[in-house]
């Protein structure tokens, strides 16, 4: 075999929690797994999550009646409505079982402590009596949007303990890893997709993996938003970025970004959710804890949308703290005393000794609202399977899978890491060992040769265009300012203008460094054409999507227009074409109805179809949007209507 060309059973492009939990799966049916992954798997972006990972045990005393349907309930609510219920349903009945099997490759949960325990519930300090038959079971804590405690975690740490569990899971099935590659271009006949083509970094050199099955497991964009993200330097959205190239596989609700209401201040870095799930308050400058006043039923733990937007609102108003790197909030942890920091939010505790040189027992800490999660992706069906191509799939932030709809509720994602990871591996397997490797390798070596090809442009490339750090830079402010947590058509409209202005710069930049390996600069520039496209389908989606929904707010449309825009964004682009292809499809088929999520704003525009006309539509339209089958019957998990039990 060429070592321009290798084949393997299945190939994942990404090394944190969906895709190592995916290549497990796989692998533990006999299936040869080789992972691809930018940095070593234990630095994945996974590591950084916080505060906890969402599943309905209710073990202790502030979960007691929680179950998969409270959490399905939760779940849509937090979407508002823009979630695919049936996958909503799948993930809160499989989410559980993901919980106890990290327990078994070794998480150290948190755990319930029998007898009296002191908390912080809204601003006061009350005691519980946790049953003493729960004494040693997994703990929860509360979290934004949720009904009942739900969030397990390992103090401050979860996503760290979980990836190193997960990874120690993948040595011990001697699964393949490779480290420092990204797959530049996805390798397909029209139909099928047949790999991926792939670049070492340390090299510069070019090679093809032919697959019977392809996961994409990337993680987010949030890069496109420069330096106002809590993501890693590696979430600059390359799996959505390839799959989009195909022009044949459509990415979902690009326009749909998360703001997180904590990040450290001037840094970016997340200050988890489990801070103000334990306790904690939002200040304004006036020491005004504002949140009780402006959302007195969940305060502080409203979902994520509602609190970023209030949060920018104050700040708007004047009421922030300047500094010279922009106005920012406070947050007030200072009476859940050092023990309680030191132990069940210890990583908090690290970052702001580290990073401000403050201890949080005795310091107020800064923060503001800055992108966090991309609820947009790879548009994948029930069973994790791209539209348009078979035998590509997509598992965790990189797919739009879509169960999270406009917001992503705290905790949620982590969960989905590994229920996704779960079942769509468990598929990936099937296929796999049912179908045989039968391609025209010349299809993949010819892909090599184009990548090969671009790569040299680049190096080639002479004049004096625009640095493409400069650019990205430039993307940054675009996005945050005019496409970011208050958005008009006007600011969208010359946003759209202006990445277009980016990519015509982008096709004359010039790069300093002309080495064809071990050069960041060219690494960079290969994924910022793909980065620019990416910000232009969520400047376009947010500005044809004429209304409020979740993180997508519109000043000029503020209502939420179920009669209208019950349906998901879809946009195809190949890397031929010079402007990107909208389409919609219904969010799905609708088990609880729309209404009121519980916080935030109640105004709305209701739907006038019935259910029924509804989801008698769904499927039908969803094929004609490119949707494969699932192998996986309709409504097979919990109960339809069971939901109806827990609404008053």
């Amino acid at each position: 075999m060429s070592s321009r060309l290798i084949t393997t059973d299945v190939l994942v492009i990404g090394g944190g929690l969906a895709g190592e939990r995916c290549a497990i799966e796989a692998a533990a049916a006999g299936n040869e797994v080789l992972i691809l992954s930018l940095v070593p798997p234990r630095r994945s972006h996974s590591c950084a999550a916080q505060g906890g990972m969402q599943a309905s045990l209710a073990n202790c005393a502030k979960a007691e009646g929680d179950n998969p349907t409270v959490h399905f309930l939760d779940t849509v609510r937090g979407s508002d409505w823009g979630a695919d219920q049936e996958v909503a349903n799948i993930f809160a009945d499989e989410a559980p079982v993901a919980v106890r099997e990290l327990a078994h490759y070794g998480v150290p949960w948190s755990r319930v402590r029998g007898g009296k325990n002191s908390y912080f519930i809204k601003g006061e300090q009350v005691e519980i009596d946790e049953a003493l038959e729960n004494d040693g079971l997994i703990g929860q804590r509360d979290f934004g949007g949720t009904a009942k405690w739900r969030a397990c975690y390992a103090a401050a740490g979860t996503g760290h303990a979980a990836l190193y569990a997960v990874d120690s899971e993948v040595v011990r099935l001697g699964i393949t890893v490779r480290d420092r590659t990204e797959a530049v271009s996805l390798i397909h006949d029209g139909s099928r997709c047949l790999g991926a083509v792939v670049r070492c970094l340390r090299t510069g050199e070019h090679f093809a993996v032919m697959a019977k099955a392809t996961v994409i497991a990337t993680g987010g964009y949030g890069r496109i938003y420069g330096q106002y993200t809590s993501n890693a330097v590696i979430n600059e959205g390359t799996g959505a970025s390839i799959a989009l190239d195909t022009g044949i596989v459509p990415l979902g609700n690009m326009e749909a970004v998360q703001f997180h209401p904590t990040t450290l201040m001037p840094s970016g870095i997340l200050v988890t959710e489990g801070c103000r799930g334990d306790g904690g308050y939002l200040l304004d400058k006036n020491m005004n804890r504002f949140m009780v006043e402006l959302e007195p039923k969940k305060q502080e733990l409203a979902s994520r949308d509602v609190v970023s937007r209030h949060m920018q609102q104050v700040m708007r108003d004047g009421n922030g703290i300047d500094t010279p790197y922009g106005p920012h909030l406070w947050l007030d942890i200072r009476h859940l005393g050092e023990e309680h920091l030191r132990t069940k939010l210890l990583e908090v505790w690290d970052i702001c000794r580290d990073f401000l040189g403050i201890s949080p027992a005795e310091s107020l800490i800064p923060v503001r609202p800055t992108q966090h999660y991309s609820m947009g992706g790879i548009r994948v069906n029930k069973d994790g399977e791209a539209y348009g191509l078979s035998g590509l799939y997509a598992v965790g932030e990189a797919a739009c899978w879509d169960m999270h709809g406009f917001n992503r509720l705290g905790g949620n994602s982590l969960a989905e890491t590994l229920v996704s990871g779960r079942i769509v591996g468990r598929l990936v397997a099937q296929r796999a060992a049912a179908t045989e490797l039968r391609a025209d390798l010349g299809i993949g070596l010819d892909a090599v040769t184009a990548a090969e090809q671009r790569a040299a442009a680049w190096l080639a490339r002479e004049g004096s265009g625009r640095g493409v750090y400069e650019i990205r830079d430039a993307l940054g402010e675009i996005m945050m300012h005019k496409v970011g947590i208050f958005r008009t058509g006007e600011e969208l409209e010359q946003a759209v203008t202006e990445i277009r202005e980016l990519l015509d710069q982008c096709d004359r930049a010039v790069l300093r460094c002309k080495d064809p390996g071990l050069n960041p600069e060219l690494t960079f520039a290969l994924r910022l054409k793909g980065m620019l496209r990416l910000a232009l389908t969520v400047a376009m989606g947010a500005l044809a999507r004429t209304e409020s929904r979740g993180a997508h707010y519109r000043s000029d449309y503020p209502l939420r227009n179920d009669d209208e825009w019950l349906k998901r964004t879809l946009v195809r682009w190949g890397a031929a074409e010079d402007h990107p292809r909208f389409s919609y499809e219904p969010t799905g088929l609708i088990d609880l109805p729309p209404g009121h999520r519980g916080y935030g704003s109640d105004e709305r525009i209701e739907m006038q179809q019935s259910l029924d006309d509804h989801n008698a539509t769904v499927l039908d339209a969803q094929v004609g949007e490119g949707r494969l089958e699932t192998t996986e019957a309709m409504g097979s998990r919990l109960k339809r209507g069971a939901w109806q039990e827990y609404v008053q």
